[in-house]
């Protein structure tokens, strides 16, 4: 069983590939998509929306959506399969216009914004599956909205061929600010919602499972997928905002190699 790193690289930066050396691997991917999202993690309302696919690995600088988030930087090779690196990152927002019950409860809305954080990315072999794993922190540009961590692992299971399937998860943490400003409820919002005032605290946010891969049409052209269940965990779990408990996401994108 072979993996093929060009097609599944694009869902996860695998070895070598991974830190810009020079090899067979070594390319830019650019391309676009669908995907089916909740309107925020907690909400009952599915929305679709258009999405990039961007793979770029220079010396020093990156730029990808491979893990999760779109996001840019620098990093470095600090040990054989061990990179170091600090990166922007977009954060979406949550807006009432998506979600029936945001509308109906007149929650406001949260902008967009950007995160600045550190990361440390193992990419090796587990027998003949490569596997990658990834320690992420993100401080939000705006103080008041917190910090996250991210710890997230992908394992290829399949190679044949044009296709490639992978394994990821991923457990995210969040500070007080951060979930207080996702999943909590002032005294104010409450006077104006109907909904209860609810302070949240810090701790795990969400836990997420999921499958990914990719198919090659020719060396140049490759679609890629993934399929992903998330679940709220701790106070995001708990607050009035969440509808439920769980959440997918689904996305499907066309990419070319350069």
């Amino acid at each position: 069983m072979r993996f093929r790193a060009a097609a599944f690289g694009a869902a996860v930066v695998l070895s070598g590939a991974a830190h810009a050396q020079a090899s067979p691997d070594d390319y830019v991917l650019l391309g676009g998509g669908v995907r089916s999202r909740p309107a925020y993690d907690g909400s009952a309302s599915q929305k679709t929306d258009l999405i990039p696919a961007v793979r770029y690995y220079g010396r020093p600088w990156f730029a990808r959506t491979t893990q999760g988030i779109l996001e840019g930087g620098a990093r470095m090779e600090i040990a054989p399969g061990l990179a170091f690196g600090v990166q922007l990152a977009y954060e979406p927002g949550r807006k009432r216009s998506e979600s029936p019950f945001l509308r109906e409860h007149d929650v406001p809305d949260l902008d967009v914004g950007a995160s600045l954080g550190l990361h440390l990315e193992w990419d090796g072999k587990l027998g003949p599956a490569p596997v990658n794993l990834l320690l992420r922190t993100r401080s939000n540009a705006e103080a008041i909205r917190g910090d996250q961590i991210d710890l997230r692992g992908t394992i290829g299971v399949y190679g044949r061929g044009p296709v490639s399937v992978g394994v990821f998860g991923q457990t995210t943490w969040a500070s007080q600010k951060s979930t207080n400003t996702l999943y909590g409820i002032t005294p104010e919002q409450s006077a104006t919602s109907g909904l209860p005032a609810f302070e949240a605290k810090g701790g795990v946010m969400f836990a997420s499972l999921g499958l990914l891969g990719g198919y090659d049409f020719n060396p140049r052209w490759t679609a890629l997928w993934s399929i992903e269940a998330r679940r709220l965990e701790g106070d995001a779990r708990r607050s009035p905002l969440a509808e439920r408990t769980s959440n997918h996401y689904a996305s499907i994108s066309i990419a070319r190699r350069f």
